[in-house]
């Protein structure tokens, strides 16, 4: 009996109808953004490496296509077509057009898969302008077409495949799925367009988790292709992630199986002062961690400490914390589970929810880390020794700060003297422009709207917290200030609770020196608090790049495009000045152009990748200059010059 004869209709589970998908669209995708445009992509992705993990696919394509529509397709099983007689309908109709309808909930078609909820087909067919898929199946091709989730005509067999140019790249498969979809415009209303790294990127970390899958990707309006498959799974993983970083240790490889739960956890580590830690489950990403990661973090600080308390290497009044255990760890943790099991929190599946999980994994970081250490002393003592010294810097940090605590300097009644606070005491409707110089920031405090912007001038460049301590961060006067200013606290005191702005704006001049500051600043809140930034609250001001003059009129332009558009539509003669700085505009102009809500353009910072983030920060902001060396000369023909 063959494998396609297996997964038929039969197993297809029907729970609840399409019909809210539309209208609450960020219920089931997070948001209309273009993460969750990205994110209608990697739901029918995933259902191709589920293929996979069942053993069946063993390649998965992905081709942006020109219209702005994009194709995946597998050589797995194909989605089953017979008719299921309680609907009188075909199973790949079922599957694309009703809610929790899948293969995957009673665990016998997909032992393990990411796609619990069994709604990733469904939601994008709903959210699209318009989408076809085709099964192969029994040496034939079945195909359907759907307008905004709902087919066109019945499930009907077809001469030929509905994209031609997949015939060119795949080989001769006799069974497989192909989808092809184009995001509807009216949901998507920020964009429709994908874009070739992000799918690159995914394909690439899913290539990691996945060594016996080969991705390809095609960008056919650049005549780019791109082929992944790492055959040394998370450890392929792990040397890209610590890449640009020196290591204390070599890289150590866990893994064990317990109740049908398969471990993988590579970790190494580094002389950075951070934590890199990336989670998985059956090949999904869990950004928020979850019981997999607990289990993890508990058994590594355990183990630590007990091989510190064996060797006698610790003080009597020496306590090691999960957060020295952590200082430069980078490390990877895969666990793969019979998908009937699983519970996510929240259909983007950002948390894994199993409590059982935990103690698994815990109990084979214990076993295997152990072992590890007692084989390995010379590496044992290099991680001990990491940590003893994350114990005395933290010791030391925690002496800082509190002497400043002392002196009230994070007292909220003892604001800085320099920050023109708002009216308002409302943190929902209050904000702060964080603003480069005195010039700039008396401009911003004269025309700013004192009832609820406030403003908080810098001097100079602040200094580079990629590699700094809290010590030494709280003893900078600029990043006090700030600190300050915000409410919130740093290091172990942080309460995003206690944020006093929930818009919290970044306006540099538009040149050299305003965006190095701006990336330190940057560099600050990501690595010291990232919750600004998870929860939605820091920003990028807009300022205009031009101010054009012609008949008595003044026209902005914010960007090259904008000016050229002006200066064609006004068709003589007009004066252009290109604004070097803040300073150059009065308070009146800086209002109209920057600060004014009804006007200005905002960029919202946010952290899709945050593995990817924290790579491009180190290497950016780091001690070793050849890997920031490297970044400058591959990127230098996108810079923007202004000479």
């Amino acid at each position: 009996m063959s494998a396609s004869s297996q997964y038929t209709g039969k197993q297809i589970v029907v729970l609840e109808g399409l019909a809210p998908v539309r209208k609450r669209p960020a219920m089931y995708i997070g948001s209309t953004d273009v993460v969750g445009l990205h994110h209608c992509l990697n739901e029918i992705i995933d259902n191709s490496i589920d293929e996979a993990l069942a053993g069946f696919a063993r390649n998965v394509w992905v081709v942006l296509n020109e219209d702005g529509s994009v194709t995946v397709a597998d050589d797995g099983r194909g989605i089953p077509v017979d008719i299921i007689p309680k609907y009188k309908t075909s199973a790949l109709e079922i599957v694309m057009t009703k809610l929790h309808a899948g293969g995957k909930f009673d665990g016998k078609a997909y032992k393990i898969s990411g796609g619990l909820h069994g709604v990733g087909s469904s939601v994008v067919n709903a959210l699209s302008s318009w989408l076809k898929v085709e099964s192969h199946r029994d040496g034939k091709i079945y195909f359907q077409e759907y307008e905004k989730g709902v087919p066109k005509e019945k499930v009907k067999v077809v001469p030929k495949t509905h994209a031609p140019f997949l015939e060119k790249v795949i080989p001769s498969h006799p069974t497989g799925t192909i989808t092809t979809f184009k995001p509807d415009p009216t949901i998507f209303k920020e964009t429709t367009k994908f874009s070739p790294k992000t799918i690159k990127d995914a394909l690439r970390r899913r290539a990691y988790l996945t060594p016996t899958l080969r991705f390809h990707f095609y960008n056919r309006p650049k005549q780019e292709e791109y082929h992944f498959y790492f055959e040394g799974g998370i450890l392929s993983l792990l040397k890209n992630l610590t890449r640009h970083q020196d290591t204390i240790c070599p890289p150590i490889f866990l893994k064990g199986e317990e109740e049908d739960k398969q471990i993988e956890i590579a970790l190494q580590y580094t002389t950075a002062t951070k934590e890199n830690v990336v989670s998985f489950v059956n090949v999904i990403p869990t950004p928020e961690g979850g019981s997999h990661l607990s289990g993890f973090r508990a058994a590594l600080t355990r183990t630590i400490k007990d091989y510190a308390q064996k060797i006698n290497n610790l003080k009597e009044k020496d306590e090691i914390t999960g957060d020295d255990t952590r200082e430069g760890l980078v490390a990877v943790v895969s666990v793969r589970m019979p998908s009937r099991d699983l519970q996510f929190e929240g259909q983007t599946k950002a948390k894994l929810g199993n409590s059982e999980v935990k103690p698994i994994v815990a109990k084979i970081v214990r076993e295997q880390l152990s072992t590890y250490f007692e084989e390995h002393p010379q590496e044992a003592k290099a991680i001990l020794g990491k940590t003893l010294l994350a114990l005395k810097a933290r010791k030391a940090a925690k002496a800082a700060k509190d002497s400043i605590m002392r002196k009230g300097v994070f007292d909220s009644l003892g604001l800085p003297g320099k920050l023109a606070d708002c009216q308002s005491k409302n943190p929902e409707e209050c904000e702060l422009y964080i603003v480069e110089g005195d010039s700039a920031g008396g401009s911003a405090k004269q025309g700013r709207d004192r009832r609820f912007q406030a403003i908080l001038p810098l001097r100079g460049k602040i200094l580079n917290t990629e590699k700094a301590r809290i010590d030494r961060i709280v003893e900078f006067a600029e990043l006090k200030d700030l600190i300050t200013a915000l409410g919130m606290g740093v290091g172990e005191t942080v309460d995003i609770k206690k944020l006093r702005y929930h818009r919290i704006i970044i306006m540099t001049d538009a040149d050299v020196d305003g965006a190095h500051i701006a990336t330190l600043l940057l560099t600050f809140f990501y690595r010291h608090l990232p919750q600004v930034i998870e929860h939605g609250h820091l920003f990028i001001a807009q300022p205009p790049l031009y101010k054009i003059t012609a008949n008595k009129k003044v026209y902005y332009a914010y960007t090259e495009s904008e000016r050229e558009a002006i200066l064609a539509e006004l068709n003589g003669k007009a004066e252009v000045q290109r604004y070097k700085g803040l300073g150059e505009m009065n308070p009146e102009q800086l209002w109209e152009t920057t600060m004014n809500p009804t006007n200005r353009i905002l960029k919202k910072v946010t952290i899709s990748d945050a593995q990817k983030a924290d790579q491009v920060f180190t290497t950016l902001m780091g001690t070793q200059v050849p890997p920031r060396k490297k970044f400058i000369q591959t990127h230098a023909k996108l810079a923007n010059l202004d000479i």
